[in-house]
């Protein structure tokens, strides 16, 4: 939960709604061709309707209609109750001046939705929320890690690389939790950060919010409860917590470009960019389609001068800040992924190792307890010689994969969760894939 200090403080960060439409910083003819499209495709009547639709106030909303309806683009269609006593409404219709009007901005571009913010607010507005500002003590990461099992000189390392903002590699064997540790990194911090819906640059528009990607903050009327008051707040921001992007073997170079929609006319912002003021993971990186060096010098010019380009269709580009924790992850080791030009680039290394025999068993003690079963000697012993049978190594990851599958067993056979010889065998068998050698009884 934020404090009352934080949720005050977030409150007045917030981006103050505009009184008039040269307050919105885009230009008058753009909102007005915006809210006729909204008209058109929509069949938006009500001035309410257009200004909940495009996320702009009721002043603003009035000047658009006044300028429509001296253009004589729309017309007064009759008073309609909204449902509040004696309040009315008057619905708007288009003239026919008024749907060749919106054809032709149908014809430019189709989006209709909230109103752009200047790219230069979004420029402004990274910076003032970069991550680099927000500091992470041992106190947050230790109520940030204390639901799972980590050697404590992980956690100092991770301190430092997360207060630093800039990059971080973490590699080691799969299975010893990188990704888990990524994740949480990406939700320990607790300062609210507003995302526009899009923004508008070289005029073009460009969609920046995502619902899948970015958490938003929840909305209440006052108090000081985690969540943010909304009289005075531009709705065409919305208030979300640091956002954790995360890619993995499907990453190709175009999603780290504009994607502009042809049909449509307008563009999507790349992940790395819905990532800002958050942090991007590149899990499993070297198991993408593309050479490792290939993503590797698409990042050397944000990472090393913190600014990113964006290139449109037309050819034009535009600068913008590069803020955000970028996380590589992976089990291959660094120097068969990149130089040590680029190391160097990349600040904090971790390597996640193999567990200790007696953390791995503090491991599968907690796993056992939290799913209602007791790690006897037996079993633990049972476990540890067919691993080292295998000549494998110790995973954090094991203990959960056996206790789900004994779990799973235990369900089929219709009996309480516990552990037999037979179903930790099954368990183990699903965990371990026999060597070529040992197939069949034949070597080979």
């Amino acid at each position: 939960m934020m404090s009352a200090e934080d949720a005050a403080a977030a409150v007045a960060d917030i981006p103050a709604a505009p009184n008039t439409i040269a307050d919105t910083g885009i230009d008058g003819l753009a909102l007005l061709q915006l809210m006729m499209k909204g008209m058109y495709s929509e069949n938006l009547e009500l001035q309410s309707q257009m200004g909940e639709a495009m996320c702009l106030p009721a002043n603003v909303m009035a000047q658009l209609i006044t300028d429509a309806t001296e253009r004589k683009l729309i017309e007064g269609l009759g008073a309609v109750d909204t449902g509040l006593g004696a309040v009315q409404e008057t619905r708007y219709g288009l003239t026919k001046l008024g749907r060749d009007w919106a054809n032709e901005a149908m014809n430019q571009c189709q989006y209709f939705g909230p109103a752009p913010v200047p790219f230069e607010a979004f420029c402004d507005r990274i910076r003032h929320q970069k991550i680099g500002g927000e500091l992470v003590n041992r106190e947050q990461m230790q109520k940030a890690f204390a639901h799972i099992v980590m050697p404590d000189r992980l956690l100092t390392r991770l301190g430092p690389a997360i207060n630093s903002g800039t990059a971080m590699l973490i590699y080691g064997p799969a299975g010893n939790g990188k990704t888990t540790i990524a994740e949480i990194i990406g939700q320990i911090f607790e300062t609210v950060v507003y995302v526009p819906h899009c923004f508008e640059a070289e005029g073009q528009i460009v969609k920046v919010f995502d619902p899948t990607l970015h958490k938003q903050v929840p909305e209440v009327t006052g108090g000081g409860s985690r969540g943010l008051r909304r009289e005075r707040f531009d709705k065409r921001w919305v208030p979300c917590f640091r956002p954790l992007v995360i890619t993995g073997g499907e990453l190709t170079m175009e999603m780290l470009n504009l994607k502009f929609n042809a049909l449509a006319k307008f563009y999507e912002a790349p992940l790395h960019i819905k990532a800002l003021n958050g942090t991007f993971l590149i899990d499993d990186f070297g198991r993408q389609r593309v050479k490792p060096e290939e993503i590797l010098n698409r990042w050397i010019v944000p990472l090393n001068s913190r600014v990113d380009y964006l290139t449109f269709h037309t050819g034009k580009t535009v600068q913008i800040p590069f803020d955000e924790f970028v996380i590589f992850s992976t089990n291959l080791h660094p120097n068969d992924l990149m130089d040590p030009a680029f190391q160097r680039r990349i600040a904090y290394k971790l390597e996640t190792v193999e567990p200790p025999e007696d953390l791995f068993r503090n491991v599968f003690e907690g796993m056992s307890k939290k799913a209602g079963m007791e790690l006897t000697d037996a079993v633990f012993n049972q476990v540890m010689e067919t691993i080292k049978a295998n000549e494998a190594q110790l995973a954090y990851f094991q203990p959960k994969f056996i206790v789900e599958q004994v779990l799973a067993s235990c369900k089929f056979e219709g009996t309480p969760p516990q552990y037999t010889p037979e179903n930790v065998e099954d368990a183990l068998l699903n965990l371990f894939v026999k060597s070529e050698s040992n197939m069949f009884g034949v070597a080979r």
